[in-house]
């Protein structure tokens, strides 16, 4: 037990210098730091962090933060890359800062797990499955949050792609230019397109071509639907019909999110009928294994 203490105690201690060096009570900023912001030519310069501080901490834990939480998205059977699901979704957090909190939520689920196994003094096979279980859970809980957000803004994507395309079909058509037709639907949608398509713009002000800020929307997407329509949209300076084109491609994306919308609701309807087998066949199994035991101990005497 003393060592566990020791252990235990020198993690609390660790925790409460990071936390409570972030509160301007306990930490005060150097005179340096604080008149920095005042300084011409200095404003925009990185702020020096403490030794013991949550900013340092972060950079010296987030590259093999980074690692670990790569090698253990693979292994099981996580092949996006995390940059990628993160910039699909909009989130405001980089790889380094998600893994260092998915590392952290890991290693608070294997201390859950080891004060379980102290409090409940479990048989040792039972023991590790407490630690190193509450560990894997939380590590798996949080990659599984982002990648079922990006599956859900796929499938939004998917289900807005359609009234987007005839919208911008129509723009075009009625004399809008690509990236004025891109605006217009952007600035008053308020879906998951609209949002793509306001970073589309902002890549084009950054002075970006319109057809490689909409290839890069089309990567982040990793919808076939996008990449249908980028890849008509990328023909703006070639056709001159590029509306009748765009009305035709959203009728096609249309038709295939009406499929999949088919297939779904043929799959629901199917696991409807599980809960309803099972209950019937309980009970059928149970009047039918009755007579069944009778006639067999009459059988055997």
């Amino acid at each position: 037990m003393t060592p566990l203490l020791l252990v235990a105690g020198l993690v609390l201690f660790v925790g409460l210098t990071l936390v409570l060096g972030e509160t301007r009570w306990f930490s005060r900023r150097p005179l340096v730091v604080r008149l920095g912001p005042y300084l011409a030519g200095s404003a925009a310069g990185p702020q020096r962090q403490g030794l013991l501080s949550a900013g340092s901490f972060r950079e010296a834990v987030g590259p093999i933060a980074r690692s670990l939480g790569g090698r253990f998205s693979r292994l099981f059977g996580v092949v996006e890359d995390l940059d990628r699901r993160l910039h699909r979704v909009h989130s405001p957090m980089d790889v380094t800062a998600f893994r260092v909190r998915q590392i952290g939520w890991a290693i608070a689920g294997f201390a859950l797990g080891g004060a379980a196994t102290l409090v409940l003094a479990p048989p040792p096979a039972l023991a590790v499955v407490f630690s190193f279980g509450g560990l894997l859970l939380a590590f798996l809980v949080l990659e599984q949050q982002v990648t079922a957000a990006s599956d859900r803004w796929k499938a939004a994507v998917r289900r807005e792609l359609p009234v987007v395309a005839e919208q911008l079909g129509m723009l075009l058509a009625s004399g809008y230019s690509l990236v004025a037709a891109l605006e217009r639907v952007a600035r008053r949608g308020g879906g998951t397109v609209s949002r793509d398509l306001g970073r589309v713009l902002v890549r084009i002000r950054q002075g970006v071509s319109s057809e490689r800020a909409l290839r890069e929307w089309a990567d982040a997407a990793s919808v076939d639907a996008v990449d249908r329509l980028v890849a008509v949209l990328a023909l703006n300076r070639e056709a001159s019909d590029l509306g009748r084109l765009i009305a035709t491609e959203a009728r096609g994306i249309r038709r295939d999110v009406q499929r999949e919308l088919i297939v779904t609701i043929e799959r629901r309807g199917q696991q409807v009928w599980i809960p309803v087998t099972v209950a019937a066949l309980v009970p059928g199994a149970i009047f039918i294994g009755v007579p069944f035991t009778t006639a067999l101990r009459g059988f055997l005497g």
